[in-house]
């Protein structure tokens, strides 16, 4: 059995057991997360596409931390001008772990 939700304007294909990566939620570690915006879901007796979502489908999951990704460098430069600006920036994230898929 296997979903894909729609989070931080992502589609994500979960599964129960997965731990993935979304953008940053407004949750604390340990807490539940119920994930209502489910694109599709597919059980043992077939596949269900939502128009645009499934009604009653959602993904609980369970937030197991906050975090920041590696930094990446913005390099701005335009030759012969001498203007150059250099800046960093750190996405911040959610890590969930998906615990359980519920339909109808």
């Amino acid at each position: 059995m296997y979903a894909v939700v729609r989070t931080g304007g992502k589609q994500h294909r979960v599964a129960p057991g997965d731990v993935i990566n979304v953008e940053k939620l407004p949750v604390e570690a340990g807490a539940t997360v119920e994930l209502t915006d489910v694109l599709m879901v597919a059980t043992e007796q077939g596949t269900t596409v939502g128009t645009p979502t499934v009604s009653g489908a959602a993904v609980v999951c369970r937030a197991v931390r906050n975090g920041k990704t590696k930094k990446i460098l913005v390099y701005k430069y335009k030759k012969r001008k001498g203007y150059a600006r250099k800046q960093g920036h750190r996405q911040p994230f959610t890590t969930l772990s998906v615990t359980e898929i519920r339909v109808g």
